[in-house]
């Protein structure tokens, strides 16, 4: 049986949503971002299903059923589990799913691919969240058969599929220290491949932005689309610190070609004004990081009209079966994330509505 990683727009049995609690970085803004959880809840339910991952799956479901209509919650599965944080993209289950191609072998299950989650680095708290996905697994919540590389650490957000054997990634953080040492990049793009089912892996290797503590994930600045479709983050600002590294990043996509040997279609999201913590610290806020679901696509926004707008209509014209609908990400960027970083998408079949 031939498998394959596939491309976020494939059809998708539903999504996943760690929710935020008191005992998370969150709890200092615990009513916004909970807010904002709903917000993206209620757009993901909406067509399908939602699985949220929390501690206190009464006190949010009671939440969810104060703002979703009927239908909605009917879409909503809860699953008690203990968590450190939130960012679901990074300690979810990567999926494999039976390629097109290999149909005529028949059938074949998803592979629930249960990966190391230690922080980004060991720069934070994981144990709780790395026995997320066992737990979900072993409950009975998931269809696929479970596969154990625990012994590799891998976050979701680091790497994204074109559905055609092509894998996208970072240098900045694939090879950043305490995650696979003492692999080299060579050992790395060898197991990707054999793991992933990939007959490449593209390294990208510029355009981080500052303030990301994930160590530059993919999913920040490059979106795989339909149709050999680059999304990337652009900057026009000559005086941004971030202008030159992200000029290299654009002249580094215009020399890639598909496995086809062809140049890919470049669409260029805008670079959102420097957004600042309480201290003065610059976050890492960007378009790229949106979720692509089976009707809509879930976009961030920053309370920047002109910007929001524009990259809206750029992520359109790449997804223009999908409707847009626009979240309001500042309350996730003062953690360092996005929409994107706080989701995970199953394939179809995958979650059972109980």
């Amino acid at each position: 049986m031939k498998y394959m990683l596939p491309p976020e727009w494939a059809q998708q049995s539903g999504v996943q949503l760690t929710w935020p609690h008191r005992n998370t970085d969150w709890a200092e803004c615990l009513d916004d971002i909970c807010d904002t959880y709903v917000a993206m809840a209620a757009a993901i339910a909406d067509h399908e299903t939602l699985l949220v991952v929390t501690p206190e799956p009464a006190a949010v479901a009671e939440r969810l059923r104060r703002s979703l209509p009927s239908e909605s919650m009917a879409r909503v599965v809860m699953h008690p589990c203990e968590t450190n944080d939130t960012w679901a993209r990074d300690h979810g289950f990567i999926t494999l799913v039976p390629a097109r191609h290999a149909a005529d072998e028949g059938g074949g299950e998803v592979v629930l691919m249960d990966f190391c989650f230690n922080g980004w680095g060991e720069k934070f708290e994981a144990d709780k969240d790395n026995r997320i996905n066992r737990s979900l697994y072993d409950s009975g919540a998931l269809s696929g058969r479970y596969a154990d590389h625990l012994d590799f650490v891998l976050e979701g957000g680091s790497i994204e599929s074109d559905g055609h054997g092509t894998v996208f990634t970072t240098s900045h953080c694939l090879l950043a220290p305490h995650r696979n040492q003492p692999l080299d990049r060579d050992d790395i793009d060898r197991r990707l491949c054999q793991m992933l089912c990939a007959e490449r892996i593209v390294w990208l290797n510029h355009g981080t932005l500052v303030g990301d503590d994930t160590d530059g994930h993919i999913d920040t600045i490059v979106r795989v689309a339909p149709d050999d479709t680059l999304l990337y983050m652009g900057c026009d600002d000559t005086e941004d610190e971030q202008y030159d590294d992200f000029r290299e990043l654009e002249l580094q996509l215009r020399g890639l070609r598909t496995l086809d040997g062809k140049p890919y279609r470049l669409l260029r999201l805008p670079m959102p004004r420097p957004v600042f913590d309480e201290q003065g610290n610059r976050l890492p806020a960007t378009y790229a990081n949106f979720l692509v679901t089976n009707e809509a696509v879930l976009m961030p926004t920053y309370n920047q009209p002109e910007n929001d707008q524009k990259a809206c209509q750029t992520v359109a014209a790449a997804f223009p079966d999908r409707r847009m609908m626009p979240i309001d990400s500042r309350t996730i960027v003062r953690q360092h994330g996005s929409i994107h970083c706080c989701t995970m998408q199953f394939p179809a079949g995958v979650i059972k509505r109980k």
